[in-house]
């Protein structure tokens, strides 16, 4: 015997997917607009990033002149655009699961984690990669 499908469940999975679809203009419209912002510990370097991690503004305070230490400052700069870009893969990913259902939403391709990779920085992607080998 065959069995008949729930058509309220189909209907219902249907609706679900009217909806993520209906918003998905408006969510695209949202991420452009998205901006990571991030400090570094120190105040004195200010980074914003676009919605793709991209640097878009650099501000550094002259007073890292007094004591120069390029070093320092180009690991001070890489960290704060690291939470910049943390910052905006937040918001981004906040955006996209707007009024989706759980099981819409991208976490994994096949064994690609996606979410994990969407969220990370790309100085750490090898690392993941190395970490799972």
């Amino acid at each position: 015997m065959t069995e008949r499908p729930d058509w309220n469940v189909l209907r219902g999975m249907f609706a679900d997917l009217d909806k993520a679809v209906a918003g998905m203009e408006e969510r695209q419209r949202k991420v452009f607009q998205i901006t990571g912002t991030a400090w570094s510990d120190d105040r004195l370097i200010k980074v914003v990033v676009g919605p793709r991690g991209q640097l878009t503004e650099l501000e550094i305070d002259p007073r890292v002149y007094r004591t120069p230490n390029s070093k320092a400052l180009a690991a001070s700069i890489l960290a704060t655009v690291r939470r910049a870009v943390e910052d905006a893969m937040r918001q981004t990913t906040e955006v996209l699961d707007e009024g989706l259902p759980s099981d819409l939403r991208f976490n994994k391709i096949g064994s690609i984690d996606v979410r994990r990779t969407l969220t990370r920085h790309d100085g750490d992607l090898s690392k993941l990669d190395e970490e799972e080998e």
